[in-house]
């Protein structure tokens, strides 16, 4: 399954490179397919490339629900702990 992920770019960097926060985690990824892309901006992120700016409240509400999906997940697994 592919995924891509909306991420922050936290600073530019050399060579069309961007630090990204990844929920909590930086990362670099080339920001060469999307253009004038500034720090802020909420990209698409997959495999290591950012494909397209996204607005960012649809960022928002995206990353809120992939949050909800680990805390479904969190409460699955407590409750197969407890059977």
């Amino acid at each position: 399954m592919c995924l891509a992920i909306p991420v922050r770019v936290e600073e530019l960097q050399d060579n069309e490179m961007a630090l990204v926060d990844i929920g909590g985690i930086r990362k670099s990824i080339s920001i060469a397919l999307v253009e004038n892309v500034v720090v802020g901006d909420y990209v698409i992120l997959h495999v290591g490339y950012a494909l397209n700016k996204i607005d960012p409240q649809e960022a928002e509400r995206t990353l809120a629900l992939f949050a909800e999906m680990g805390d479904l997940d969190q409460i699955a697994n407590d409750a197969a702990a407890q059977l």
